[in-house]
C-alpha cells in the first residue's frame, strides 16, 4: 500500500490540473431525461452575487380572503420557486425564505429581472376552458369573449373551465406538424375523460388553454382527443420561442403556487462592483497565505519547504473539487478557503514540532519524522473533527451567507488531513532518505545536540533499519 501512495499522489495531483487549467473540460450532468437542458455542463468556476454581480428578488405571499399562508406553505413555495430556477440551468440560484412570509431568490450572473420575475412569480394556474365561438378570435355575442394569444381573457359569468392545472400530469417540449417549436402535455385521468368529452362533442369548434389569465392558445378542435395527450401550438412560423417553451412547460411541470406572490424588493448587482470585490478578497486572501508560506519556510526550513509545496498541491486539489461539485464562491467562501490553509499549516506544525523533539531525544531522522507524525495524529484528528462538527452545523442551521462558508471549510478540513498526513509524510520520506539533507540546520535543530551522533543512525536502544 505504501508504494502505491505515490502514485495515488501523482494521479490526483494530474487530474486536479486537468479541471484547473483545462479549457471546455465537460462533464455529465443529472439533467431530467424530459427537459430540453443539457446532458453534460463545462467545467468552471462559479461565482457568488457578491461576486459575480446578478439578481435579487425578494417575494411575498399574499393571503387569499382570510387565510394567510403558514411555515408548510411557505415551504412549498420555496421548493416551486426553486424548481422553477433550477430548470432553466441558471448558474447555482438560492432560494431561501425570510421571515414568515417572505422567499429570496438570489441568480448570480442573471442581468434580465423582469424575465426572471415572470418565471419565478408566475402562479401557474392553468385553466382548460371552453370558447363556444364559431370563428378564432371574435365573440358570439355582447358578454363573451375574444380569444386572441397573449391577451387577457376576461371571465365572464356562467363560463366555468374544463379542468384546471392540477390534471396536467405531464408538460415537455416538443414540435409540431410543422417542425415549430410546441409544448406537449398529458392529462391525469379526470383531465382526459372531461377532454375527451368535450373534444368528442364539439368537433369543429375551439377552446382555450388559459395560463393565468392570459390565453395561450386558441386551438381548434380537429378530431376528437380521448388519448389524454395533446400539444401547445402557437399560430407563428416556427412555434413558440425557446423561452416561452421553456417557461410554460415549466410552469405546468411543478404545479401552482398555493398563494399569489408579488415582488417587494428587486435589485441588481452590477458585475464591475463583483469583480472589485473578487479584486479585494484574492489580494487579501494572497497575502495571508504569502505570510504563511513565508513563516514556515524561515522557521522551519526544509520541512516547511515541503510543507508549502503540499500547500499548493492542496490549493489545486481543493480548487478542482470547487469547480466539480460545483461550490459558489463567495467572500465568506474565500474566507472559509484561507482558513483550512491556516488549519492545514497547524497539523504540519504539529508534526514537525513532534519529529523536533524526536530528534532531540536521540532518535536518527527516518524514526524522528515517523514518530513526529504518528504522535501528532491524535491532535490532529481531534481538532479536525472538532471543526468538521462545526462546520456541519454551520451548513445545516445557518443562513446563505454562512452555508457557503461552512461548505468551503468542510471540504478544506477534508482535503487539508490528506495533504498534512499523506503528501507532506510521503515527500519527508523520499527527502531524508538522502544524505544532503541531513544536516541539523536543515530541520531547525542546533548543532550541539549532535556532536556526538550522526543524525542518520539509531542511537543505543533505537530500532535499526529503515523506517
Amino acid at each position: 500500500m505504501r508504494r502505491a501512495i505515490p502514485v495515488i499522489i501523482i494521479l490526483v495531483g494530474l487530474a486536479a490540473l486537468v479541471v484547473d487549467f483545462a479549457p471546455n473540460f465537460k462533464i455529465p450532468t443529472f439533467a431530467d431525461s424530459n427537459s430540453d437542458l443539457p446532458t453534460t455542463r463545462t467545467i468552471a468556476t462559479k461565482l457568488g452575487l457578491d461576486l459575480a454581480g446578478g439578481v435579487s428578488v425578494e417575494y411575498q405571499a399574499q393571503p387569499v380572503g382570510n387565510k394567510a399562508p403558514g411555515p408548510a406553505d411557505m415551504d412549498v413555495i420555496r421548493n416551486i420557486i426553486e424548481r422553477r430556477v433550477n430548470s432553466t440551468g441558471v448558474t447555482e440560484p438560492l432560494v431561501q425564505t425570510q421571515g414568515t412570509d417572505r422567499v429570496v431568490v438570489e441568480l448570480p450572473g442573471e442581468t434580465d429581472k423582469e424575465a426572471v420575475e415572470q418565471l419565478v412569480g408566475s402562479t401557474g394556474q392553468l385553466e382548460f376552458i371552453p370558447l363556444p365561438v364559431a370563428q378564432y378570435g371574435t365573440a358570439t355575442s355582447p358578454g363573451q369573449y375574444t380569444a386572441t394569444e397573449g391577451q387577457a381573457l376576461p371571465y365572464t359569468e356562467g363560463v366555468t373551465a374544463l379542468f384546471g392545472g392540477d390534471q396536467v400530469r405531464s408538460a415537455n417540449p416538443t414540435t409540431d406538424q410543422n417542425g415549430g417549436r410546441a409544448i406537449g402535455f398529458a392529462l391525469q385521468d379526470k383531465g382526459s375523460k372531461a377532454f375527451g368529452t368535450y373534444t368528442s362533442q364539439h368537433r369543429g369548434e375551439f377552446f382555450a388553454i388559459v395560463l393565468d389569465g392570459v390565453v395561450v392558445s386558441a386551438p381548434s378542435i380537429d378530431e376528437p382527443i380521448t388519448s389524454g395527450s395533446g400539444i401547445i401550438r402557437s399560430g407563428t412560423v416556427g412555434g413558440f420561442p425557446s423561452s416561452e417553451v421553456n417557461r410554460v412547460v415549466t410552469v405546468l411541470r411543478y404545479g401552482s403556487l398555493p398563494f399569489p406572490i408579488k415582488v417587494v424588493q428587486d435589485q441588481v448587482i452590477n458585475p464591475t462592483l463583483g469583480s472589485e470585490f473578487l479584486r479585494q478578497a484574492l489580494v487579501a486572501g494572497g497575502i495571508g497565505i504569502f505570510l504563511v508560506f513565508a513563516f514556515m519556510l524561515i522557521y522551519y526550513r526544509l520541512p516547511g519547504l515541503i510543507a508549502d509545496g503540499a500547500l499548493v498541491y492542496y490549493a489545486l486539489v481543493v480548487y478542482a473539487i470547487f469547480r466539480l461539485i460545483p461550490v459558489t464562491l463567495t467572500l465568506a467562501g474565500i474566507a472559509g478557503f484561507v482558513l483550512s490553509v491556516g488549519m492545514a499549516v497547524d497539523a504540519n506544525i504539529l508534526i514537525f514540532e513532534r519529529s523536533k523533539e524526536e530528534l532531540r531525544l536521540g532518535k536518527s531522522l527516518p524514526t524522528a519524522i515517523e514518530a513526529g507524525f504518528a504522535r501528532a495524529w491524535n491532535s490532529i484528528f481531534d481538532s479536525n473533527v472538532s471543526s468538521l462538527i462545526t462546520a456541519t452545523i454551520l451548513y445545516q442551521f445557518g443562513s446563505s451567507t454562512i452555508r457557503g462558508f461552512a461548505l468551503v471549510l468542510i471540504v478544506g478540513v477534508l482535503i487539508s488531513m490528506f495533504t498534512a498526513i499523506t503528501v507532506t509524510r510521503t515527500i519527508l520520506r523520499f527527502v531524508v532518505r538522502q544524505d544532503a539533507v541531513r544536516r541539523a540546520w536543515l530541520f531547525g535543530v542546533g548543532e550541539d545536540e549532535f556532536e556526538t551522533r550522526p543524525m542518520g543512525r539509531p542511537v543505543r536502544g533505537e530500532a535499526r533499519g529503515r523506517v
